[in-house]
């Protein structure tokens, strides 16, 4: 086994105004759009390509989001699946899988190659407890629990064939694989892949890139971590945010980074959630559509 490759990137800025919990970007190729949420604001932006930000208040803390094929946003809040009309600004709810007897919500949140909305819960007990779950959500509101014993659901992601699909646990610091039909939605026992310390940085949301590599978030240790298929770090990416907390590919070419990160003092001052943004020698691949 190598060791990684240290880098550090050429960063900057994209968005001025500070985030609580900055997660869940999405690029829309078709607009040159970034959407986020802003969990705890709770709120749904919009980076314009020149910069602009547009923000939509959400009646409920917004978890994750995904892009539909009827260019509504299909967002996970505290109080269900909704989709959300950035135009008239409607709100339509659509189900609610976690239901009101645990003492959770939804949390990371990604549209699959099969069409429907993958979305894990996250316990908000205190101390956490292990009853968090992952979901398949469809368009018209059918929802089938795929995996249990969670307590902070995360890291969806999709090989480029749409063969495998990754998912982590913040909390209990694991990555595993699942095989996954993208035609019917399937999937097959899964798999651990790899652990992580804190010094490695737990793993929070993530993307995969056209070879078939895993980013990871960091979200302890300031750091993005680039993971092989068969669950090895190749490449440690040094942010300059102490909690980056998930990455998604960009622009014309899919070769921008751009990573969202919440508000911490873990560092021993405070710093403000917010998106970086830098270019890389890998390419992302289009975000799939809900519906």
């Amino acid at each position: 086994m190598t060791a990684p490759r240290i880098i550090e990137p050429n960063v900057r800025s994209v968005l001025q105004q500070p985030l609580t919990v900055g997660e869940s970007p999405v690029w829309n190729e078709e607009t040159g759009d970034l959407w986020l949420v802003d969990i705890l604001a709770p709120a749904v932006l919009r980076l314009s390509p020149q910069g602009e930000v547009d923000r939509f208040e959400m009646p409920a803390a917004a978890g994750s989001l995904g892009l539909c094929r009827d260019n509504r946003i299909v967002v996970g809040l505290q109080t269900g699946v909704h989709l959300f009309d950035p135009v008239s600004g409607a709100i339509e709810f659509l189900c609610d899988p976690v239901g009101r007897d645990i003492n959770g919500r939804l949390n990371d949140g990604k549209v699959g190659p099969d069409g429907h909305f993958w979305v894990g819960s996250i316990s908000e007990a205190k101390p956490q407890v292990n009853d968090a779950a992952l979901y398949r959500v469809g368009a018209d509101g059918s929802t089938r629990t795929v995996a249990t014993g969670l307590t902070s659901s995360n890291g969806l992601a999709w090989s480029p064939d749409g063969r495998r699909m990754y998912h982590s646990d913040s909390r209990q610091c694991f990555l595993r694989a699942f095989d996954f039909d993208p035609e019917t939605g399937e999937i097959g026992k899964g798999r651990r892949l790899r652990g992580f310390t804190e010094e490695q940085g737990r793993p929070d949301g993530a993307t995969t890139d056209r070879d078939g590599f895993y980013w990871s978030a960091g979200v302890s240790a300031g750091r993005l971590n680039r993971i092989s298929p068969d669950g090895e770090i190749v490449e440690i990416y040094i942010l300059p945010v102490a909690a980056p907390t998930m990455p998604c590919f960009g622009g014309p070419e899919f070769s921008t980074l751009y990573v969202t990160s919440l508000s911490t003092d873990r560092t021993g001052r405070f710093e403000a959630g917010t998106v970086i943004a830098f270019d890389v020698d890998a390419e992302g691949l289009p975000p799939f559509r809900f519906g």
